[in-house]
């Protein structure tokens, strides 16, 4: 029996189906803050992330929570109150966060000015 190749597209998908992911406007962002500040509710994570819109970050939300990226903690009070947080599965993006902030800090600096070089 002949050996066949695999596919490109099969070995690219899980790669393809991550990027896709990660490269949805505001997902690095809302990652990152929920990574470094910890678990979050709505309104506080749309202050934190600035001109989000509240469309796209229910959006978001919703995406990531289906991938199993970010768990939705619902509690059953008046008024109800929803908190969300990473999963174990985003800790494994520990270092790639850490490693992205670094190089963001030294090519554009803290204040956004790109840095000479």
């Amino acid at each position: 029996m002949a050996k066949t190749k695999p596919d490109v597209d099969d070995e690219l998908e899980p790669l393809t189906r991550l990027m896709s992911i990660l490269s949805s406007p505001w997902t690095m962002l809302l990652l990152h803050r929920l990574h470094l500040e910890g678990p979050k509710r709505f309104g506080e994570l749309k202050r934190r992330l600035g001109p989000i819109s509240t469309k796209t970050l229910t959006e978001r939300l919703r995406m990531l929570e289906g991938e199993g990226w970010v768990h939705r903690h619902y509690e059953p009070t008046v008024p109800p109150q929803v908190t969300y947080s990473i999963t174990d599965k985003v800790m494994e993006l520990d270092g790639v966060l850490r490693e992205l902030v670094a190089i963001a800090d030294r090519w554009y600096g803290k204040k956004g000015k790109r840095s000479k070089g």
